[in-house]
C-alpha cells in the first residue's frame, strides 16, 4: 500500500493497483462528459422549437402586412414591416370582446368549482375516516381511464335535463370538479403530517376549522397548479361549447373564432391574430401564478 499526502489536505491511503484515473478523481457519479453536455443542449433546443416555434410562427403571421408572402420557400420569422392592423380587424370581423367576455364567465366558473370542490373532496378523501373512503377514492381514478368524448353524450343529456343547454352555466357545469385536480389536492393534504391533525383535535377543531386554518394554508401551491389547469382548460375548450351553445351571441371565444376561418380562409393573417388574442388571458394567468405553480408541483410530489 502506498500513502498519498497532499499539503491541502489529510493524507489517503490507496490500495495497490488503483487506477490514476480513479486516484486523481477526474471522473464521478455526478460527472457529465462533454458529449452528454452537447447531447442534452440539442434535445433541449429539439423540445424548444416544437413547443415554441408554433406559437412564434403564429406571432409572427399575425403581424406581418398584407402585402408581404408567408408561403415563401424560405420561411421568415420576423416581418418585414411589422403591423397591428390584423388585431383590429378581427374585432371588426367577429364580436371578439363579447366571445371573451362569455369564456372569462365560463373560465371562472369552473376555476371557483374546482378551487372549491377539489379541495373540500381532496381533503375529506385524504384527511377524513368514513366508510367507503377507498370505494371513491377509485371511482376517481378510474374515471381518468375514460376520454372526455366516452361521457359528452350522457353530459349533454343531463345539461339538457337540468334545462342549461344553450347557457354559459351549462357549459362551465361538467368541469367544475375535474377527477384529476381532486386527486392532485388528495395528494397535496395526504403529505402533511398526521401529528399537526391530532394536535389540533386535541386542541378541539372540528374538520371545518382543520380544513381551513391548516390545510389550506399549506397547499396554496397546488391551489394555484388546480386554478392553471382548470382555467386552460375551460378556455381551450371547443367541442363542448359547440355542442351545449346554439345562439351565436352565447359562444365563447374559441368557438367564435371559426368565423374567421370560414369567411376569410384565403387569410390566415386574421386567424392567427385571432389565435393571439385568445392566448393572452392564458399568459397573464400563468404569469400571476407561476410563483406558486412550482410550489404546487412539489407539494403534490414530496411527501413530509
Amino acid at each position: 500500500m502506498s500513502l498519498v499526502t497532499d499539503p491541502a489536505r489529510p493524507a489517503v491511503v490507496e490500495a495497490p493497483g488503483t487506477p490514476p484515473a480513479r486516484r486523481r478523481g477526474s471522473f464521478g457519479f455526478n460527472t457529465i462528459s462533454t458529449r452528454e453536455k452537447v447531447l442534452r443542449y440539442v434535445l433541449l433546443v429539439f423540445v424548444l422549437l416544437i413547443t415554441i416555434g408554433p406559437f412564434l410562427w403564429q406571432l409572427s403571421t399575425s403581424l406581418k402586412g398584407s402585402g408581404e408572402d408567408i408561403y415563401t420557400r424560405i420561411p421568415r420569422l420576423l416581418p418585414a414591416e411589422p403591423t397591428f392592423e390584423h388585431y383590429g380587424a378581427v374585432a371588426d370581423t367577429i364580436p371578439v370582446w363579447d366571445y371573451a367576455k362569455n369564456s372569462l364567465v365560463v373560465a371562472v366558473l369552473v376555476v371557483g368549482g374546482n378551487v372549491i370542490g377539489a379541495s373540500l373532496a381532496g381533503f375529506a378523501l385524504s384527511r377524513l375516516q368514513f366508510r367507503g373512503r377507498r370505494l371513491v377514492l377509485g371511482l376517481f381514478l378510474a374515471t381518468l381511464v375514460l376520454p372526455g368524448e366516452v361521457t359528452i353524450i350522457s353530459q349533454y343529456v343531463t345539461v339538457r335535463e337540468f334545462g342549461l343547454a344553450n347557457t354559459l352555466f351549462g357549459v362551465a357545469l361538467p368541469g367544475m370538479i375535474g377527477a384529476l385536480n381532486v386527486l392532485l389536492m388528495y395528494n397535496a393534504f395526504r403529505s402533511l403530517p398526521v401529528e399537526v391533525d391530532h394536535a389540533a383535535i386535541v386542541d378541539g377543531a372540528n374538520a371545518w376549522q382543520r380544513f381551513v386554518y391548516i390545510g389550506l394554508p399549506s397547499v396554496r401551491g397546488t391551489i394555484s397548479v388546480v386554478a392553471i389547469f382548470a382555467f386552460i382548460g375551460a378556455w381551450d375548450d371547443f367541442l363542448w361549447p359547440l355542442i351545449v351553445l346554439t345562439d351565436p351571441d352565447k359562444y365563447t371565444l374559441t368557438v367564435g373564432l371559426q368565423y374567421l376561418s370560414g369567411t376569410f380562409s384565403n387569410n390566415p393573417r386574421l386567424i392567427a391574430a385571432g389565435t393571439m388574442i385568445a392566448f393572452i388571458p392564458i399568459v397573464i394567468v400563468f404569469a400571476t401564478l407561476q410563483r406558486f405553480f412550482f410550489k404546487g408541483v412539489e407539494e403534490g410530489a414530496v411527501k413530509t
